[in-house]
């Protein structure tokens, strides 16, 4: 029986991957610092251990004491906005708490490490973006995992240390934390939704995504070891038709049964559009047929109707003030001594 670790196994994603590992007869072992996810979200038949990866002592000894064959790391702060305003914060959690994973892989004899990255690594280029597009990040998050991906090569040709390396975009569906003002667009508009407030949208709306059901992507990562193919390749994975966010506050308001009402915000720094072409996971995974926007939204929306919305976190340590979209800084708690404000 294969023994795995999912680093932000409480998560969302990440536990979605749990419940597919223990579906395969994995034993699962899930470390979570409970920063975004929740111990709710993690299946009865995983170990869960609460922790950073940041701390590499607690995981070298997590390593010491389970005899891992595969690692699947799904820990991160995923907010692509807000990380030019946190970088110590991203690099800590985003780069140098997947190195202190990268060491104890290979100091373990780790099988496999796979890695959700993201195809913010890919900036604005031509639509639709394939892997073999040279990455060229504009933000510090897309930046963080971009340095992962090379860390794992390199890893790879001197240890030889297999990985596989995942490109999600846009992921949303059941258990994602609508209470997260700063990233997961699906989410904060459906929680905006139940507090009664409008749907907040920065600049014109007409950015364009592909929205993708979280059922398109965690049995794909789950099963990735099973592919010798994959080994050390990166794939884009998830859907692959773009909406604009006008568009998806139409569907997210009709799942809900409200008339859509949306607040438009000051714009902000990100890539206007962005989509990935995703044939290659198709090749070596296998065709597989996506779930359609509103149907996914549907899914998520009735499984959301049974909560209450969600108190939304304010981000408690921005490290520079300068440039701040106008609606998150009303929101700062504690800035740095050196912001640049």
């Amino acid at each position: 029986m294969p023994c795995s670790l999912v680093t932000g196994g409480a998560g969302f994603i990440g536990s979605h991957v749990v419940e597919h590992l223990l579906q395969q007869g994995h034993q699962v072992v899930v470390l979570d610092d409970l920063s975004g996810g929740f111990k709710g979200n993690v299946p009865a038949r995983a170990l869960f251990v609460q922790g950073s990866i940041v701390d590499h002592q607690m995981v070298n000894q997590l390593f010491a004491a389970h005899s891992f064959d595969y690692v699947y790391h799904l820990a991160a702060y995923a907010a692509e906005g807000l990380s030019h305003f946190i970088k110590r914060y991203n690099y800590q959690n985003n780069l140098m708490g997947s190195i202190n994973l990268i060491n104890a892989a290979v100091n373990h004899g780790v099988k496999c490490v796979v890695f959700t990255s993201s195809i913010a690594v890919y900036g604005a280029q031509q639509t639709p973006m394939r892997e073999d597009m040279t990455p060229l990040p504009e933000d510090s998050y897309g930046i963080a995992k971009l340095a992962v991906e090379q860390e794992l090569k390199i890893s790879h040709e001197m240890f030889g240390l297999e990985y596989v390396i995942f490109r999600p975009h846009n992921v949303y569906g059941e258990r994602q934390n609508i209470g997260d003002r700063y990233r997961n667009v699906v989410g904060i508009f459906m929680n905006q939704i139940l507090k009664g407030e409008p749907m907040t949208i920065f600049g014109d709306g007409d950015q364009q995504r592909a929205f993708t059901h979280i059922s398109d992507v965690a049995p794909i990562i789950a099963t990735s070891v099973c592919y010798p193919k994959a080994f050390g390749q990166v794939f884009n994975v998830g859907a692959d038709t773009p909406y604009t966010v006008n568009e998806l506050a139409r569907v997210v308001a009709e799942a809900l049964g409200v008339q859509p009402r949306v607040e438009f915000l000051q714009t902000r720094n990100e890539v206007k559009v962005a989509f990935s072409d995703n044939s290659k996971a198709m090749q070596v995974f296998g065709e597989r047929s996506l779930t359609p926007l509103k149907e996914g939204i549907q899914q998520m929306a009735e499984w959301v109707k049974a909560y209450r919305p969600h108190q939304s976190r304010v981000f408690p340590s921005i490290e520079i003030a300068r440039n701040l979209p106008p609606s998150w800084a009303s929101d700062i708690i504690r800035v740095s001594p050196d912001a640049n404000i």
